[in-house]
């Protein structure tokens, strides 16, 4: 069996106590305000994906806690991974990449703009559905006579 070249990327949503959600803004496209995200890297699990955007883009460190959405874009041949993640402690996130320019808690009910719909769906989506488990990661196979 062999597996197909696919694009897979994953998100990071991280809600404050006080409901805002961190949001970066791009330094390229259309500079539009995202969750830290990104593609998967080779031998990389989409949840360590999210946690390692996350950190490149934020400087933030966190434990993923459920998933919230899986999304297909037919166009890119892509899956995106949404996951809800709790930061390890208090501290504030701030731009690590030179691919985001700014980065900060919003209400949804009030996001930034300029903003994507699959951003603003995927915010949605965190809020409103039940977290689902997260993946299961699988050891080497034994095989069993």
């Amino acid at each position: 069996m062999s597996w197909p070249e696919r694009r897979i990327g994953a998100a990071a949503l991280i809600l404050a106590e006080n409901g805002r959600v961190l949001l970066v803004r791009h330094t390229y496209g259309p500079l539009t305000w995202e969750l830290p995200g990104g593609a998967s890297e080779p031998g990389e699990s989409v949840v360590e994906t999210a946690l390692r955007e996350l950190r490149e883009e934020t400087g933030l460190q966190a434990v993923a806690e459920s998933l919230t959405g899986i999304y297909w874009n037919p166009e890119r041949d892509a899956h995106h991974f949404v996951f809800r993640c709790r930061p390890f402690d208090d501290r504030e996130p701030a731009p690590s990449s030179n691919e985001v320019s700014d980065c900060g808690f919003w209400l949804p009910d009030d996001l930034p703009r300029p903003i994507s719909d699959f951003t603003v769906r995927r915010i949605q989506d965190a809020l409103t559905a039940p977290p689902q488990p997260l993946p299961v990661s699988i050891p080497a196979r034994t095989i069993l006579a």
